[in-house]
């Protein structure tokens, strides 16, 4: 079943009538074939030409779909061999933020993404991917080992942003997360970030502060959420989509203003349509990058993302 958005109403209701002519075709005699590919056709069509026009704020409520492709989806489709290391060495795990071993068409990363779960259950486990100061204290441990044994970090950004509770206040979230943006910085190995569905504020750019940061064309980047932008300006989050438009949220308008570095293209509809296709031409995309990174030294990577840094918004 396909969660439908406010905007894909109009797909919904014939999707829905393609679905009846389905089974009248499948219980009667009556040929309805050429009707059921006239409204495919149609609903195609209709599928296309509204996810070629989204708003800020439409693209929003597509990277905050409940069955867009999360690290696990991408893990299983996307990568080999994952061996999942957890815990901080300090306090404990924190499985809002995952990472571990991997590789990447052949090639040996260590992989560190948000992940927001797929149901009540698992999304109360990984907290809705809102970091915890263990979960980036962890990052930096794995991005440690990633230099040590020269592996390039590959990491997946998706979430709301860090964890606001006073509980990670007491334990330091604010260090933790600008620890972890400092860790990116100064890593010796090659380093490709990717946002795939919401990246907000420093809980995204803690993972997100590489030399080549890629995006999803209906992912979202922002320092605050449309909502929380709204009540501040306009005391009343009824203005989100105002808000969106304002802020320039997507990879659309971030690639002109050279936040990201490159667009990847969804699957018509949106990932949530089809997550494997959707992990598959990240995972492309991400192997290009690292390929293309393979062949700089230490030094020339660190220059690239302090000079891409400093450059932002230019």
């Amino acid at each position: 079943m396909i969660s439908y958005l406010d905007f894909e109403k109009p797909v919904a209701s014939l999707e829905e009538r393609i679905a009846e002519l389905r089974t009248v075709d499948a219980d009667d005699k009556v040929d309805v074939s050429a009707e059921i590919a006239r409204l495919e056709g149609k609903s195609a069509e209709l599928l296309a030409s509204t996810y070629a026009s989204l708003t800020p704020w439409q693209k929003t409520q597509v990277a905050r779909h409940p069955a867009r492709p999360h690290f696990r989806d991408f893990v299983a489709h996307a990568f080999e061999d994952f061996v999942p290391l957890g815990g901080d060495r300090t306090y404990g795990d924190d499985l809002a933020i995952m990472g571990g071993f991997a590789r990447l068409n052949g090639r040996r990363v260590v992989l560190i993404g948000h992940e927001k779960g797929h149901d009540t259950q698992s999304r109360i486990q990984h907290n809705f991917g809102m970091g915890k100061p263990e979960g980036y204290r962890k990052a930096i441990r794995l991005m440690e080992l990633a230099g040590r044994f020269g592996l390039p970090v590959v990491t997946l950004v998706d979430t709301s942003g860090a964890f606001p509770g006073i509980e990670a206040e007491e334990r330091g979230q604010a260090e933790a997360i600008a620890r972890s943006t400092e860790a990116c910085l100064s890593l010796p190995v090659p380093m490709v970030a990717a946002i795939v569905g919401e990246g907000g504020s420093g809980g995204a750019v803690a993972l997100a502060s590489a030399e080549r940061v890629l995006m999803f064309e209906h992912a979202v980047y922002s320092v605050i959420s449309p909502e929380g932008c709204a009540s501040i300006l306009w005391r009343t989050a009824d203005k989100a989509p105002e808000a969106a438009e304002a802020m320039k949220v997507t990879a659309q308008h971030l690639k002109r203003l050279k936040v990201i570095d490159r667009i990847v293209k969804e699957p018509v509809g949106g990932a949530h349509r089809d997550p494997e296709a959707a992990s598959k031409t990240l995972g492309k995309a991400l192997s290009e990058e690292l390929g293309a990174l393979s062949r700089k030294s230490s030094a020339e990577l660190i220059r690239m993302r302090e000079e891409r840094f400093l450059q932002l918004g230019g």
